[in-house]
């Protein structure tokens, strides 16, 4: 069976399905160690782990029916970075997850490209809540989820950090004035 990734656009970006050719830009704005901070493991990856990261965001996709995209800005066509949808195994639910480069940091894409993926989430996938897992030092994630209408749920452990879970459920997304 072959999976069908959506290309999502906005105003300012296109959120597109990932292929090989995008390791190279991930794996450059990886390295750097601001980008990296909150993100799992602190050091930037080597060219292999982003390799093999990106296939396994190509499979989530396979496997959950919906991921993560390349987040593509419309006006240089340059790659910026990842956001989406992810829901690993043993992970506390569906989760609006983001990453970008910092050249792109304090222009509002992170927040354009998570409200894109959480309208498809709410509207396409039907998922009945989304939550995003914020680093507590990570004052800039938290006001994107804010920003998203998204509330402080509670905080668990994850993959040995401990995390902020932030949440939204259909019924308030859909009552938000700006979405």
């Amino acid at each position: 069976m072959e999976m069908r990734v959506p290309t999502l656009t906005t105003e300012r970006l296109l959120l597109r399905p990932f292929s090989e050719d995008d390791v190279a830009p991930l794996h450059a704005l990886m390295q750097d160690a601001d980008v990296m901070r909150y993100v799992g493991d602190r050091r930037g990856p080597t060219l292999q782990e982003t390799w093999r990261a990106v296939a396994g965001w190509i499979g989530h996709w396979a496997l959950r029916g919906y991921g993560l995209w390349a987040v593509v800005e419309r006006d240089t066509g340059e790659v910026i970075g990842r956001a989406g949808l992810i829901n690993p195994i043993d992970w506390p639910g569906p989760e609006v997850g983001y990453l970008l480069g910092k050249r792109w940091w304090g222009r509002g894409y992170a927040t354009e490209a998570a409200a894109a993926a959480m309208a498809w989430g709410f509207t396409t996938i039907g998922f009945e809540r989304l939550i995003s897992l914020i680093d507590p030092a990570n004052a800039p994630s938290i006001a994107v989820a804010e920003r998203l209408g998204e509330t402080l749920l509670g905080e668990t452990g994850l993959l040995g950090n401990r995390v902020l879970i932030f949440g939204i459920d259909r019924a308030t997304w859909e009552s938000l004035p700006d979405r």
